[in-house]
């Protein structure tokens, strides 16, 4: 597959602008001092000794996980009950700090970017974060054993956030008391539990629920280009599109964010910072390198980490995984690009599998997921669980950066697909916790006089090839644009237009 990402003279997505914070990101982390000891934090250690599971296990006395069913798994959907042989792999249970724990780790997270506290930038490792802010010892002991009663194979888990676990239909009915069934929504089919999970009462203090029983997955958030292109060769290639727009290159960011100075001056270049890039399907290394040499420039190759199946390619996820790790390098080109790939199962999005390996192994400063899907379709578990692990990372020092999406408040409609919004108001998660750095798009607002700002052909510096002159005012992107002016056909939703 080949991947151009393209400029329009009259309004450019600055997606990438998600990985231009990546310099701000890799100045906080070079200055990171060593890891942060257990003894830093008294009170929390403290509290890590106080069980929250407090009674004995009584299987007759259950409670029932309110909103953990997905909105889409309704009867009108429903094809019938899932094979009891089914399997349910790589479930994550999402685990409960108390509320003292939890005011002690957001007393943390401020000391830790307080110049002027002894925490400053003394980072926790996963180690540490478990003993500090997760259940304790006698907790997971008790938490496991459960599972492993009800037949489960339990994982392991170092920040004590969540706990992968693996099983099938007939066991999650018998554990959790809820039936998978089949549902097909739009020609797709889906897994999905049919009400609301339930555990025994004794373990609620400790358990919130489990982060997905579906696969309703994530939606990559490219946005596919309108305008074709073509590439004329030669010693400085010119990437030209039908109504005469420009294209990006990373010597264009350069330019226009005035990064050349970082490089050149200050001799920042992602030099010893990882950054890990969530996926989950497979690229084409061999798109990297010719992305490269096309605009004639160099950096290193991101490594490809597969954590569990190796999903292969996935139409539409390996464009997203490209553009990511692409970018990602791009913009820091002596950086470590980690590139995780995950394979979705039928319970649980590959994505939250990666994000999950990224901060579970401490595997990079800068973690970035351009995945999501609107607030009002997920459960709560979900929820509960993405922000859990973006505390996680930050108390780790990750900075983690998650994408808005172009559908602006109209979140469960999808711009590339859509002319008409139907969902309910709402944004993206993971953009929405508090715990991750957001970042939306903007739009050259270059039309008045586009000479002012680009060159009419390309010049080359250290960056490699590049034909932006200077900085180009932006404002807020916005492709939405009303059938009464566009016409019904090119109508869209995108930021919300409808």
């Amino acid at each position: 597959m080949k991947a151009v990402v393209s400029a329009s003279s009259s309004g450019f997505c600055v997606r990438v602008f998600h990985f231009l914070l990546i310099s701000a990101a890799m100045l906080s982390a070079w200055c990171a001092p060593a890891l942060a000891q257990e003894s830093s934090q008294a009170t929390a250690s403290a509290l890590a000794t106080q069980p929250l599971i407090t009674q004995p296990i009584d299987e007759s006395q259950l409670t029932t996980l309110k909103g953990n069913t997905h909105p889409l798994a309704k009867p009108i959907y429903d094809v019938g009950i899932a094979p009891a042989t089914l399997p349910m792999e790589r479930m994550l249970l999402v685990l409960k700090r108390s509320p003292l724990q939890e005011a002690a780790l957001r007393k943390l997270l401020d000391d830790q970017q307080d110049k002027d506290s002894p925490n400053y930038h003394k980072w926790l490792t996963p180690e540490q974060f478990g003993k500090q802010f997760g259940p304790t010892d006698a907790d997971m002991q008790t938490i496991t054993a459960w599972l492993q009663s009800h037949g489960f194979q339990v994982g392991t888990t170092k920040g004590r956030t969540v706990l992968e676990f693996s099983g099938s239909a007939s066991q999650v009915q018998e554990a959790f008391h809820t039936t998978i069934h089949k549902y097909v929504v739009n020609g797709e089919q889906h897994w999905a539990n049919a009400s609301d999970p339930q555990i025994p009462t004794a373990l609620t203090p400790a358990i919130a629920g489990i982060m997905t029983l579906h696969n309703f997955l994530k939606k990559p958030h490219y946005i596919l280009s309108k305008e074709k292109g073509k590439i004329i060769p030669g010693k400085h290639p010119q990437v030209t599109l039908e109504d005469g727009s420009h294209a990006l290159a990373p010597g264009d960011y350069a330019v226009i964010y005035n990064i050349s100075p970082v490089y050149s001056t200050l001799n920042i270049n992602g030099s010893g910072i990882t950054i890990g890039v969530v996926a989950r399907s497979d690229i084409e290394l061999s798109d990297f390198a010719a992305f490269q040499s096309l605009l004639g420039f160099s950096s290193n190759t991101p490594v490809v980490i597969v954590n569990g199946s190796d999903p292969g390619d996935v139409p539409g996820d390996d464009l997203e995984g490209t553009l990511d790790a692409t970018w990602s390098q791009s913009i820091a080109p002596g950086a470590t690009v980690n590139f995780v790939i995950s394979a979705s199962t039928d319970t649980t999005d590959g994505v939250d599998l990666s994000s999950f390996y990224i901060v579970e192994n401490n595997l990079s400063n800068i973690m970035t997921e351009s995945f999501g899907s609107c607030e009002e379709f997920n459960e709560d578990a979900q929820i509960a669980g993405t922000a859990a692990l973006a505390e996680q990372a930050a108390a780790q020092g990750i900075t983690y950066m998650a994408s808005t999406g172009d559908a602006g408040a109209e979140g469960c409609d999808d711009p590339n697909t859509e002319t008409v919004a139907t969902g309910p108001i709402s944004v993206n998660l993971p953009a929405s916790t508090p715990f991750t750095v957001a970042v939306g798009g903007t739009e050259f607002n270059d039309t008045a006089d586009p000479s002012k700002y680009w060159s009419s052909t390309n010049n080359t510096g250290p960056e490699g090839q590049y034909s932006a002159l200077s900085y180009i005012p932006e404002d807020v992107w916005n492709d939405s644009c009303p059938a009464s002016s566009c016409g019904a056909s090119d109508a869209n939703i995108a930021a919300g237009g409808g």
